[in-house]
């Protein structure tokens, strides 16, 4: 009743013919709600589900009552007010259309001749454990055991070391003395001391770490200088409000540019923090205070202007293994085929002219017969984006022109052969990709000589709805092969079946590496710490057995069983998608060669493994080896015209 006098006080006589509509509409919604709270059904009173009828049960005024109270927001949010949103993603009624980047450390990492300890907040010292006597015994085996029994002589500071170790009274000495079980005297590359703290009178206290570098006696191998780019990064983290670094290498150490590269890489990636769905004080900033490190080496710079340039190429490499992670830790309401396409537009855009892009939609693959993939790609919610990245240099000869694939499954639930294990962890199912646009960003920005590639992503997601293809399905390749859908969980050799046809026949490229996330069966084989590559290539094997080595992304070639094709035999179509459960890496690598020249050299590269790390999350996996594989192309290929004008 009070209501009914406050709104005809507002509104007048126009107030009675609502108000009795009102109550009538309230009347009819009540009693149809006694009839069936009555029988047990579920009704709606206002906001909160209590029970409600089935849908159709309502008269005509209740339903118009409901529709009154439910109508006032369309935005996911239950208040009226709007909020900034911590981070872009989907709304209701639309998908995400970008993501963002992480940035790299806004600090600065140089090369000098000098050593300037006291202009530094936090000083490392780089040293060698002594040459171990020869006694016939394994030193790897020794370096595994520890002390044992006898005592090692502790390492000798020379040079620049000496001096400073003398100015602190022998400190840092000392240092290595109490702490020779656990340091090793240095013999483990990246090994450290505990932080000894110097007061100074007016000052902030300096602080000094003793860094260990490996065995006098041993040669510096691959990784090594990775060792101790992380090492140096996580002290830098650990010693907070420390906004220098003066680090302090041995001679043996040198200067020259793969080594510089190297620890540069290993610096910066070392302090990647994904903080784009993070907020307050969840938003962790690694070594925040820092501003600047400076890396001064015993002997001198040889070269300065390379010195500088190699830290450039370590921080141009970074770029790539950044993005990498970017893409595979987004989440699928972030990250779907509209939004990567997005970020390869800005690859192209921040490429200073090396890079353009081209992003094929679904008429375009349609009208080159992408069946395999466009199959795939009816169950996602987002329109298939079909990613071409074409990197070419600013002068000079092009002498190699190459592609890079990399397998888009931007989520994978299996399809109607649905995952009932690790589906949380499917959005690494783009891995392949993230290695892809990672080293086409890198590429982009060290701008090699001499090679042209094309890096390739076919992208859209393993869904089901009802257009997803289910088993039994038939579907037609780009190059007329017909594929039988046997399981709607080995998608991503569908995808890529496409992607590999046209980088053979539209591209016209001369050599093919292709990287995917693809087998569960190669995280068995070897474990999450390595790759494995499938080629019939032995020059290429090599190839990719070198870059592994340099890069420190693991890998290990594996057989191509010719004999395993039988498991891909089809009673109605030329092929299947997967073979058994036995050998099944191999299978998918043999599928795959069905789509690429037979003479022409091609590597399937499974990175299912290593491209996710339990403890951390994104890798970074395979976008460094992309990178150095690229960089290498167009001098592999001046060499090898080189040598054969030799022979002639």
């Amino acid at each position: 009743m009070r209501l009914s006098l406050a709104l005809m006080a507002l509104f007048g006589r126009n107030a009675s013919a609502f108000v009795a509509r009102h109550h009538h509409a309230a009347a009819a919604a009540a009693a149809t709600a006694g009839r069936f709270s009555a029988r047990g059904l579920p009704v709606r009173v206002g906001p909160e589900v209590v029970n409600q009828p089935p849908s159709g049960f309502f008269p005509a005024a209740a339903a118009s009552h409901r529709i009154m109270s439910s109508s006032s927001s369309t935005s996911l949010s239950m208040s009226s007010k709007k909020k900034e949103a911590p981070f872009e993603t989907w709304s209701f009624d639309a998908h995400c259309k970008a993501m963002e980047w992480t940035p790299l450390p806004s600090l600065t990492l140089t090369v000098s001749s000098e050593f300037a300890p006291l202009d530094a907040d936090l000083v490392l010292v780089g040293v060698f454990a002594p040459a171990k006597e020869d006694n016939g015994d394994d030193d790897d085996e020794d370096d595994d055991k520890g002390d044992g029994d006898g005592e090692e002589d502790p390492p000798v500071l020379t040079g620049e070391a000496r001096a400073l170790d003398e100015k602190l009274g022998g400190a840092l000495t000392d240092l290595m003395a109490e702490n020779a079980k656990a340091f090793k005297n240095g013999s483990t590359a990246g090994s450290s001391t505990p932080t000894l703290r110097v007061a100074v009178p007016g000052s902030k206290a300096k602080r000094y770490v003793v860094l260990g570098m490996g065995r006098e006696d041993k040669d510096i191998e691959n990784g090594t200088m990775t060792k101790i780019g992380k090492s140096i990064a996580s002290k830098c983290d650990a010693e907070k409000k420390a906004e220098s670094c003066a680090v302090l290498l041995p001679s043996k150490v040198g200067s020259d540019a793969d080594t510089l590269s190297e620890i540069s890489t290993a610096f910066y990636s070392t302090l990647y923090a994904d903080n784009r769905y993070r907020t307050g004080d969840k938003v962790t900033t690694p070594a925040e205070d820092l501003k600047t490190v400076t890396l001064s080496l015993e002997g001198g710079v040889s070269d300065q202007s390379s010195a500088d340039a190699a830290i450039k190429y370590g921080e141009g490499r970074t770029m790539g293994v950044s993005l990498c992670k970017d893409i595979v830790n987004a989440p699928h309401n972030v990250l779907n085929s509209e939004s990567l396409a997005e970020s390869a537009k800005r690859i192209a855009k921040e490429s200073n002219g090396t890079i353009t892009c081209k992003i094929l939609g679904k008429k375009e693959c349609e009208a080159r017969g992408m069946g395999a993939y466009l199959g795939v790609a009816r169950g996602s919610e987002t329109e298939p984006q079909f990613i071409h990245l074409t990197y070419k240099p600013r002068k000079g000869d092009i002498n190699s022109k190459v592609a890079v694939v990399g397998k888009g499954l931007l989520f994978d639930t299996g399809g109607y052969n649905i995952k009932t294990a690790m589906m949380e962890l499917m959005k690494f199912d783009c891995g392949g990709s993230a290695a892809t646009l990672g080293a086409a960003r890198a590429v982009g920005q060290l701008a090699p000589e001499g090679v042209e590639c094309h890096f390739l992503v076919a992208a859209c997601e393993n869904m089901i709805n009802d257009r997803a293809v289910v088993p039994s399905d038939i579907l037609t390749a780009s190059n007329g092969k017909t594929i039988e859908v046997i399981n709607t969980d080995a998608e991503g050799r569908l995808t890529l079946a496409d992607a590999l046809v046209y980088a053979d026949k539209e591209v016209g490229a001369e050599r093919i590496i292709e990287l995917s996330t693809l087998t569960g069966a190669m995280m068995v084989s070897l474990g999450k710490e390595i790759c494995g590559f499938f080629t019939t290539d032995d020059d290429l094997a090599k190839e990719l057995e070198d870059v592994s080595k340099k890069t420190g992304d693991k890998s290990w070639r594996m057989p191509m069983a010719k004999e395993y094709n039988d498991q891909l035999k089809s009673k109605v179509a030329d092929m299947t998608n997967c073979g058994t459960r036995y050998g099944g890496a191999i299978t998918a690598a043999l599928f795959l060669e069905n789509f690429v020249s037979k003479k022409k050299p091609f590597a399937h590269i499974d990175i299912a493994g290593p491209v996710w790390s339990d403890k951390t999350g994104a890798t970074g996996f395979g976008a460094k080896l992309v990178t150095e594989w690229v960089t290498r192309q167009g001098q592999l290929k001046k060499e090898e015209t080189e040598e054969e004008k030799k022979k002639d």
